[in-house]
């Protein structure tokens, strides 16, 4: 155990430790700000704020994503309704425009530009290969100002495989339709969709731990690594905190047992032209399930405060058989205004929706102090894309999910007028999460009505 640990209370930034893993601790009573003095007191006041977005492709049907009322007396509609149970913690925003992901003179493409554009606001140049350039991404900014506070100063989680060469969309680098975090104009940061290799990040001692196969003979699994440790810190908890940790220890135990048994599934053939990732679960809703709980663990533990999660690459070709719809998303999203076609979009929309709905219950569950982690998350979910048949940019399907520490007022639905940046709400979000600046892409200032 880290030796950050004295007297009656231990320290936020304690840690398991066993061979080759760290594993970071849930926020515990004996935790509490009244048990500690001096900096780290003043540091440890109230829970930290975690800062995630999530992106789905394709855009979305919008007549069943947009609440018909605005304010706190709107009704869910279809798409939007697994999260009913959390409706209190949410805030639906319509108005919303992201301008570099539109031609503005370099003609087709929209797909490379909406997910290139959501985090950046910037426009993609459009050059093929190598010679990409975007801009720096709100989450990667956030990264800079306050990374160094945690074990990973963000997390890139995806669902579909990173390609980051060659061209794809008419002309584009594929790269920006696989990416949403840019740390530099010319650094896009690959999302990572083995869990089993998230899992390592997140619980080893060195985020590019050098021996996978030595430590695996040294560890029946990180538990295992740390039992000793765990049972150690268990001798000096109360009964609320040994439950908690418990709790906590199940979860990733049974995390590990998942993504053991989704790696011993048989592989299922990919759809024509696509390639399902080396190593991911072979059913595609336990991949999004694994990837969700991961997301949370990482949040939970504080290993980092900062997070993306594409549920698909822009433009995604994805069928989702286990909805009973085998076209492919893309081809889909493309309905002309057919009703059977709109229909399924609709479906598939929800079912992104429900993943998320599903992300949210697991923070809302766990206990921070006299709140919930989800009260201290500033979670958003949306498109870079509207209605996904005529690929426009304004009106986006956006909405955040918990309170931000308090900083946010939810259980509304937000219209704006005068078409807004979409990053004017980010450039909102990283002011709340602590991480101020000026400007960011095509930002023109805060976003009003958040609280």
């Amino acid at each position: 155990m880290s030796n950050r640990a004295s007297g009656n209370r231990i320290s936020r930034r304690t840690v398991l430790r066993g061979v080759g893993t760290a594993m970071a601790l849930p926020l515990l009573e004996v935790m509490s700000p009244s048990l500690l003095r001096g900096a780290e007191a003043s540091e440890q006041v109230r829970a930290p704020r975690r800062l995630a977005f999530f992106y789905v492709p394709n855009g979305m049907h919008m007549p069943d994503w947009t609440p018909a009322a605005e304010g706190d007396e709107f009704e869910l509609p279809p798409i939007l309704a697994p999260l009913a149970s959390f409706k209190e913690d949410l805030l639906v925003l319509s108005g919303l425009n992201c301008d570099k992901a539109a031609p503005n003179g370099d003609g087709p493409g929209d797909h490379a530009r909406s997910s290139s554009a959501f985090l950046t606001g910037c426009q993609a140049r459009k050059s093929g290969g190598s010679n990409f350039r975007s801009g720096i991404s709100a989450d990667q900014l956030a990264a800079m100002r306050l990374g160094d506070r945690t074990r990973l100063p963000s997390l890139e989680l995806g669902i579909e495989r990173f390609r980051g060469v060659g061209t794809c969309d008419s002309g584009y680098a594929c790269v920006y339709q696989h990416t949403l975090s840019w740390r530099s104009p010319t650094l896009p940061v690959p999302n990572e969709v083995d869990p089993k290799l998230v899992f390592e990040r997140l619980f080893s001692d060195s985020p590019n731990y050098p021996d996978r196969q030595k430590r695996n003979r040294l560890r029946a699994s990180v538990l295992d690594a740390v039992l000793d440790d765990a049972k150690r810190l268990d001798a000096r908890l109360g009964g609320g905190d040994r439950q908690k940790l418990d709790q906590y220890l199940t979860c990733v135990r049974e995390l590990e047992q998942r993504i053991a048994q989704a790696d011993k599934l048989p592989p299922v053939a990919p759809p024509e032209g696509a390639e399902r990732p080396a190593g991911v679960p072979a059913e595609l809703s336990e991949h999004f399930r694994l990837m969700c709980d991961l997301m949370v663990l990482a949040l939970q533990t504080d290993v980092t405060r900062i997070g993306t999660f594409m549920f698909g690459s822009e433009g995604s070709g994805q069928r989702y058989k286990m909805i009973d719809i085998s076209e492919g998303h893309h081809e889909l999203s493309h309905h002309r205004n057919d009703p059977e076609m709109q229909a399924k979009i609709s479906r598939i929309n929800t079912f992104h929706v429900q993943q998320f709905a599903y992300l949210v219950g697991k923070l809302k569950a766990i206990p921070e102090g006299e709140s919930t982690l989800l009260d201290n998350c500033l979670l958003a979910y949306g498109s870079g894309i509207g209605d996904g048949n005529r690929h426009n940019h304004d009106d986006l399907p956006v909405l955040l999910a918990g309170r931000g520490g308090g900083t946010l007022k939810t259980g509304r639905h937000v219209r704006y007028s005068g078409r807004p940046p979409l990053n004017n709400l980010w450039l909102s979000l990283l002011d709340r999460f602590g991480a101020r600046t000026e400007k960011l892409g095509d930002s023109t200032g805060l976003l009003p009505n958040l609280s």
